[in-house]
């Protein structure tokens, strides 16, 4: 099969077509032939050598795929050799051909196409795991979702506003603030023009928001905890802005305000399966009747990986990045 890797640590470049032997799926998983792969910032990372590869993994990189069912193990699963499927894997999505946990796979949506499906697992398992399992955010809370036109946090956006939540959003320009409100977010801040600390303030008459999505963390987090309420919640899932920051902790005390962080790809595979569950329940009824969609920016062929990756570093999109393969 035709597949991207990583030759060595490095710039885009370094991603390079080569050609492996197809995948063979064990006990309780399935072999997928791959339509379409999700381009997602953990990619970046595990290029530069930011972020390694799970015991047992794939080298190859690509966490989320849509294709057909070709192989494997189906057996006390919902499907069946042929179906159409999205999912969730550790690696090896830039590839012809990856294999897949049987329980972390979903049905394409109705009305989607693979190249849409294949564009949902990454973020919306970790929007889902991160928002409503661990922030355990409730209905009537508030949402700041950093990063609001990012792959996270269009889903983020999404869905927290289709399940009635006020949400509130971070972008780097105007344009991009007015698309993140067009998706669902109440007020979306330029973070280069407006400090959004201030804004969270005025637009929640001074009580801040119970939940902060944080995707940057560095210096964003002593404003983070300025803007949460009471019982707030501060859940960090990437290190854009730096792993270290100056914090007052006698808020943190006070005002009894929890801050945590999450990586999804270590997870075990019973963990992602429940968020599996939860996603096919509460989120995939949505995209069928249309109250979300995919944002897709982008797509590329998978030999153009690396203009892929290129696009991501430059920030520009709103949405996902694709490769069709």
């Amino acid at each position: 099969m035709r597949a991207i890797e990583i030759t060595q640590y490095g710039k885009p470049e370094v991603l390079q077509i080569c050609n492996r032997a197809i995948p063979q799926a064990g006990t309780g998983e399935v072999l997928i032939k791959v339509h379409a792969a999700g381009v997602n910032r953990p990619d970046v990372f595990q290029r530069m050598g930011h972020y390694p590869v799970p015991v047992g993994a794939s080298d190859l990189p690509g966490l989320e795929i849509a294709g057909e069912i070709v192989s494997g193990d189906v057996s006390g699963s919902a499907f069946k050799l042929g179906d159409m499927v999205c999912s969730l894997v550790q690696g090896g999505g830039y590839a012809e051909y990856c294999v897949a946990p049987v329980q972390q796979c979903l049905p394409v949506p109705l009305g989607l196409s693979l190249l849409e499906a294949a564009s949902l697992p990454e973020t919306y398992f970790t929007v889902w795991a991160n928002i409503f399992d661990r922030a355990k955010m409730l209905p009537g809370e508030t949402l700041l979702v950093q990063g609001g036109t990012s792959g996270i946090g269009v889903a983020a956006i999404q869905i927290a506003a289709a399940l009635g939540h006020r949400v509130f959003s971070t972008a780097g320009s105007d344009d991009k603030c007015r698309t993140a409100e067009l998706l669902g977010s109440e007020r979306s801040i330029n973070y280069r023009t407006e400090d959004f600390m201030d804004v969270i303030k005025s637009v929640t008459d001074g009580r801040g928001v119970d939940v902060i999505l944080d995707m940057v963390a560095g210096d964003y987090l002593s404003r983070e905890v300025n803007c949460l309420a009471d019982d707030g919640r501060l859940v960090i899932i990437a290190l854009l802005g730096g792993s270290r920051a100056d914090l007052d902790l006698s808020q943190v005390l006070r005002r009894r305000l929890t801050i945590t962080g999450s990586t999804l790809r270590p997870r075990p595979i019973a963990f992602k399966a429940a968020i599996a569950q939860q996603l096919y329940s509460h989120v995939w009824p949505l995209l069928e009747t249309k109250q979300i969609k995919p944002v897709i920016y982008k797509t590329f062929p998978l030999e153009q990986a690396a203009l892929a990756h290129t696009l991501m570093e430059s920030s520009q999109h709103v949405g996902k990045i694709m490769l069709q393969i």
